[in-house]
């Protein structure tokens, strides 16, 4: 199982873009949910930090092993995703992950994610 939680800059200007964004993920859970499974994805959630002006996405999944990759997918909601991605994340931002120092998940859901 992998836990993570990654830091990724939004371009500036591209403000107006990001709640768009975030608003066709809400809008159409029902297809973003089924793309999950193909990842193995089995929690996976957005935040949004302004710190100084500057704005952050942070991703926080806990995934299965062996699923495929967002790029490797055909669903049209993960093109869509993926091409807000490249207008919306500031390349040059080297991704922050964070590690996780305590996972606290009980027995029975891990079982369950297995």
């Amino acid at each position: 199982m992998n836990v993570e939680l990654t830091r990724f800059k939004v371009k500036e200007g591209k403000s107006y873009k990001v709640d768009k964004w975030m608003k066709l993920l809400n809008d159409r859970m029902g297809e973003v949910l089924l793309t999950l499974q193909g990842e193995k994805i089995y929690v996976e959630t957005i935040f949004r930090e302004v710190v100084k002006g500057e704005e952050f996405l942070y991703w926080y999944h806990v995934q299965g092993e062996g699923g495929i990759d967002v790029t490797e997918s055909d669903h049209a909601i993960d093109h869509l995703h993926l091409e807000y991605w490249d207008e919306c994340i500031d390349p040059n931002y080297e991704p922050v992950d964070l590690h996780p120092e305590v996972i606290m998940i009980p027995d029975k859901v891990r079982e369950t994610m297995k």
